[in-house]
């Protein structure tokens, strides 16, 4: 029943837009033949019924018998129309408004003067909905200029830290952070091979991957083990589980399936070579010097995202160490618990926002909509001593492209002076 009802609405959803935005074809196809305006109606209203029968399948399960290729770029497809249809449907909006005003101004003039209104209100609906056509054009070669080539310009984003108490044994560690791999959304393994040798040039001493290795099924990491194992680091390769890692956001048809899934996402980890750590904490150790590495299953603070993650378990028995870094997927957990609870952990690591995937980074300035669901979304943040880094992700989810933010690969070295 409550399926039904998504899909009714979505389906009413699709059709309104489309309806909105057909106004602007009607008012540009004036003065061209029957037969010419047919034609696009056929096409426009066609691609409206495909939309549709493409949401109903992803929203029925069958959508994932596809192959992997469609399924990726077929959903970002009929997303990217619908999403420049909302944009070009804003001047739209713009020309209704002028219309409105305009219908409410004819009261109070002149008969003459509103007949000259008439007219050139009719020269100045055209002009928009060309614009509103134009518009609908530029974010989609945005979306796909995004997808061939935004997806994959990996970035390596250097920063240092000073960490007073940093033992001398540690200093000048090298550490490369990745996150939010998002294996299922990957047609070929060749980009994340990029990713492995990148990583390698880097000459880490340690690294971290902070969660969302999958979209959703374990599966989904099969043609990507061999490429991912090839990451290495003298100190090992520490992992954690994301939000998407659970397996929460499919149906499953029992609770032992879904147990099983995670189980077996489990041991990729260790095929990977990684250490997966599961609420808990170890020591890094250089010569006699020891510090604390802690690591937590997910731990959401924003839209009731999971909270299987349990800070004072992973804790319990690092106040001993000098310095505490730890992992943890989502930033707002550095928000609501870490700086309240945990003020001795020096750096925290998470992903999870993706930069939003789309937005805009210039030096000295940096926005995308990822900002007003995350205080913290992207790069280093500091409050007194403490320090959190948000990985912007070197995969992607829903859209299969990056505009304006690029993936990201981290390199963080800790210094003590």
């Amino acid at each position: 029943m409550a399926l039904s009802i998504r899909i009714l609405i979505l389906g009413t959803v699709l059709f309104l837009v489309d309806l909105y935005f057909y106004q602007a074809i009607v008012a540009v196809l004036k003065g061209y033949s029957d037969s010419k305006r047919s034609l696009v109606s056929y096409i426009y209203w066609g691609f409206t019924v495909f939309t549709f029968l493409t949401f109903l399948s992803f929203s029925l399960g069958s959508f994932t018998d596809w192959p992997k290729y469609i399924r990726v770029y077929l959903l970002a497809l009929v997303v990217m129309v619908l999403f420049s249809k909302i944009i070009g449907s804003l001047f739209i909006a713009t020309d209704d408004i002028i219309r409105l005003f305009r219908w409410i101004g004819s009261y109070f003039t002149t008969a003459t003067v509103a007949e000259n209104e008439n007219i050139h209100r009719i020269s100045r609906l055209k002009f928009l909905n060309q614009i509103a056509l134009g518009m609908t054009v530029l974010p989609f070669a945005g979306f796909v200029y995004g997808m061939v080539r935004g997806a994959f310009d990996y970035k390596i984003h250097t920063t240092k830290l000073i960490l007073p108490k940093l033992p001398d044994a540690f200093n000048g560690l090298k550490i490369v952070q990745i996150s939010d791999i998002h294996s299922g959304s990957f047609v070929s393994s060749s980009h994340l091979e990029e990713v492995a040798k990148i990583i390698q040039k880097q000459k880490p001493d340690i690294v971290f991957f902070t969660g969302d290795l999958v979209n959703n099924r374990a599966s989904e990491t099969a043609p990507f083990i061999e490429t991912l194992s090839t990451i290495k680091a003298p100190m090992g390769v520490f992992s954690i589980l994301g939000n998407h890692d659970y397996g929460d956001y499919v149906p499953w048809d029992s609770v032992k399936e879904k147990l099983q899934n995670l189980n077996d996402l489990k041991d990729v980890h260790g095929k990977l070579g990684w250490k997966l750590l599961l609420n808990e904490h170890i020591p890094l150790k250089r010569g006699d010097a020891e510090i604390a590495l802690i690591g937590i299953e997910n731990w959401g603070g924003n839209f009731k995202f999971s909270r299987y993650g349990d800070l004072k378990k992973a804790y319990a028995g690092a106040e001993k160490y000098p310095v505490k870094l730890l992992l943890s997927h989502d930033p707002s957990h550095w928000n609501i618990q870490v700086k309240e609870e945990y003020t001795d952990i020096d750096v925290t690591f998470s992903g999870h926002t993706h930069g939003g995937q789309f937005g805009i980074e210039i030096p000295g300035f940096k926005w995308s909509p990822s900002q007003y669901a995350y205080k913290q979304w992207a790069g280093l943040y500091s409050e007194q001593n403490q320090h959190l880094y948000v990985n912007r992700g070197v995969g992607f989810l829903g859209y299969p492209g990056r505009v304006g933010i690029s993936p990201e690969i981290t390199v963080m070295e800790l210094y003590n002076s």
